[in-house]
């Protein structure tokens, strides 16, 4: 697999010009195709996206990460590629895991890798790593599959399987979405390790309206509850 010519990233952005060009740059040893989509920043992401050499996707109104992500997705297709490598832009996520991800992909047949970073779990906010094994656990009990670290936005995905799913998750119950959807197909999923890169940003995630919406999601989408 020419991973280079065959996958491009996607980066969904909300206010992040203080690091999105040091992220665009980063990913760019790796995958000379960066697509940032801004989310209805009211800072300079999408010009310091650009100024990195992303193709930037702009969103009229802050629509939530979901749809930040299908938005890059769509754009993806359009240019041709079969594969979309996701990442978040508040410099997270370690570039140089990447090659991880199309190792894995490339030996295991996977149609989608996520990062997992619960074997670095304590670089991880103690609160963050707590509700992340709660979700994973619940996650893990709809699919019947092992899912260690169902959060991470870090992924690889192959793009016309993943445009074959439905998912209507616009805010960051997406990462349940579709792990839920690509599970539920059949499809088969794997985990890498990978590091965890706390700065100083601030997580985007409002722990009472989002976890709200995780809620609501789950309630809609539990069709099958597995036990232990």
């Amino acid at each position: 697999m020419d991973w280079k010519r065959q996958c491009a990233a996607v980066i969904p952005c909300f206010n992040e010009a203080a690091g999105i060009g040091m992220v665009v740059s980063e990913t760019q040893k790796h995958l000379p195709t960066v697509i940032v989509v801004d989310d209805g920043s009211t800072d300079a992401t999408a010009e310091n996206a650009r100024a990195a050499g992303a193709e930037v996707v702009r969103l009229a109104k802050n629509s939530g990460k979901g749809a930040a992500l299908r938005a890059g997705w769509q754009r993806a297709r359009e240019l041709g590629f079969a594969w979309v490598l996701m990442l978040d832009g508040d410099g997270q996520h370690a570039a140089d895991d990447i090659p991880r991800f199309f190792d894995c992909a490339g030996n295991s047949g996977a149609a989608l890798v996520v990062g997992n970073r619960m074997g670095d779990c304590p670089a991880m906010p103690w609160l963050r790593r707590q509700v992340n094994r709660w979700m994973s656990q619940r996650i893990s009990r709809m699919t019947g599959a092992k899912l260690p670290d169902s959060q991470c936005g870090f992924r690889l995905a192959h793009l016309q399987t993943l445009s074959g799913l439905t998912l209507f998750a616009n805010r960051f119950e997406i990462e349940s979405a579709v792990l839920v959807a690509f599970c539920r197909a059949g499809w088969k999923v794997e985990f890498v390790p990978i590091r965890t890169l706390y700065g100083n940003s601030g997580s985007k995630i409002n722990p009472l309206t989002d976890t709200w919406r995780w809620l609501n999601w789950q309630f809609q989408n539990q069709t099958i509850e597995w036990t232990d």
